[in-house]
């Protein structure tokens, strides 16, 4: 049995690749450089090819020498070692440069039923038949997880024949699946019969459950799965989801609002038959008690002589302010804080939980550079934006001296050049990132605001309701 999928790869892919090479450091391609095209574009497909064809992943045992890598690493239309190259001469050629980049294919296998020799047959075979004749195509069997073979399709989106670009349809979704199936019944392989089709996870989601980092539908499905388990009546069920804040609709599908959120949930649809109506009734009816919810934590007063004139003391304020409060609802710091109960956050804070390192890196740029103003995150922005200029001049005539036949015939220069365009580019690396992180903060910092407002207001209005609760009784 294998699961298919594929997804647009659009934007910078820099984290994708640190899922696969290492989960603790950030890294970019230093070489990865093509000086008639925008770095950006070279870099995108760059990342998802190294995504692919990572010797971690693709190698079958630790001992075993680099040579294997290549066992289960394949080209269509394109060889491993240059498939980045080969993919960007074709777009040059057809003049289709920008736009999406490449489409990133998945095929899972059912732990155990195949080993990695057939696993990447199978997804040989399968490219071939889908692609084969029109596009250039990397199949990378990935081996991380014991027992757990899944292949990994970069699919160049421009034909080599005639440079018409492709786009997923719902009809490639199941093409791809048929094909997939049939390739499994030929090498006896269990095949699901009558799939339900759901709704499709989109990249970023399924990116987000496979480094194990919260997701919206997930944090909906955790909050569903709480209410059932602190209900004993249906009644008990809904008045619970109300309470988290959820908006609920009662048709032939439950269906949920989250607070902040302008659409819908239907929960069978989305969560599988588990969350159907009368599933969810036999959930509560199952249970012999209701979980307890937990408890509110008890404050610590702590009274301390202050000295000195508070209205002397200088306030942080602006956009440090902000990021310094969020922080401190989310819980990042203070870091001797008492841990919280994550689901006791208001559902808009917990969305933002797997948002945490973009958070923080944020938070440290704007502290960093004592940016609090709207005017100084742009000053700062565009003094790197220059900076970023200035490196990228300087490489690429480095680059061009590098390939003149004086410095070929001179090692000892030779290698200089090469150090100095690695400095460069990993200097450039962190500026774009900042240049992206000023980018990130000017709009997050407004979401931030809003967010904080509404938090505030649902805290208002159930500090009332309880209030008059209290003075009825």
């Amino acid at each position: 049995m294998a699961t298919t999928s594929i997804w647009r790869v659009k934007g910078w892919l820099g984290k994708v690749v640190v899922y696969v090479e290492n989960p603790d450091k950030t890294t970019n391609p230093k070489f990865y450089t093509d000086e008639d095209m925008t770095e950006q574009d070279g870099q995108e497909l760059s990342d998802v090819i190294r995504y692919a064809v990572n010797s971690r992943k693709t190698q079958k045992a630790d001992n075993e020498d680099c040579a294997v890598v290549h066992r289960f690493v394949s080209g269509i239309n394109c060889f491993p070692s240059t498939a980045r190259d080969e993919m960007l001469a074709v777009k040059k050629r057809f003049g289709k440069e920008n736009g999406t980049v490449a489409y990133h294919g998945y095929q899972s296998f059912a732990p155990g039923e195949a080993t990695p020799e057939m696993a990447h047959e199978i997804g040989m075979k399968l490219a071939a038949r889908l692609w084969g004749d029109r596009y250039q195509v990397i199949v990378a069997t990935h081996l991380d997880k014991e027992n757990h073979l899944h292949n990994h399709f970069v699919l160049n989106t421009v034909s080599f024949v005639d440079g018409i670009k492709y786009h997923r349809t719902k009809k490639d979704y199941h093409d791809m699946q048929t094909v997939s199936d049939e390739l499994c019944r030929e090498y006896r392989l269990s095949v699901i019969e009558n799939p339900q089709y759901g709704k499709a996870k989109q990249y970023g989601e399924w990116r987000a459950e496979q480094e194990q980092r919260p997701t919206w539908r997930g944090l909906i499905r955790a909050d569903v799965d709480e209410a059932i388990r602190q209900s004993m009546t249906e009644r008990q069920f809904f008045d619970n989801l109300r309470k988290k804040g959820y908006e609920v609709k009662i048709g032939k599908d439950i269906s949920v609002r989250p607070p902040g959120k302008e659409r819908f949930v239907r929960l069978m649809r989305n969560f599988g038959e588990d969350y159907s109506i009368e599933q969810i009734r036999r959930r509560i009816l199952s249970q012999t008690r209701a979980e307890k919810k937990p408890s509110e934590p008890t404050r610590q007063v702590i009274r301390i002589r202050l000295f000195g004139s508070l209205k002397k003391t200088r306030k942080i304020t602006g956009f440090r302010a902000l990021y310094f409060h969020y922080c401190y609802l989310l819980g990042i710091f203070p870091k001797n804080k008492p841990k919280q109960n994550r689901r006791r956050l208001h559902f808009l804070l917990r969305e933002d939980l797997r948002k945490l390192d973009d958070i923080t890196a944020e938070t440290r740029l704007l502290v960093r550079n004592r940016i609090d103003t709207a005017e100084q995150l742009f000053s700062y922005r565009d003094e790197a934006q220059d900076k970023i200029a200035a490196l990228t001049a300087e490489r690429k005539q480095l680059y061009k001296l590098q390939r003149t036949a004086a410095v070929k015939a001179d090692p000892e220069k030779s290698a200089e050049i090469k150090d100095r365009i690695s400095a460069l580019s990993k200097e450039l690396a962190t500026l774009r990132k900042e240049v992206s992180l000023c980018d990130d903060i000017a709009e997050r910092s407004g979401v931030i605001k809003e967010k904080i407002k509404a938090v505030r207001e649902d805290e208002h209005i159930k500090g009332k309701e309880k209030t008059d609760h209290v003075q009825f009784r």
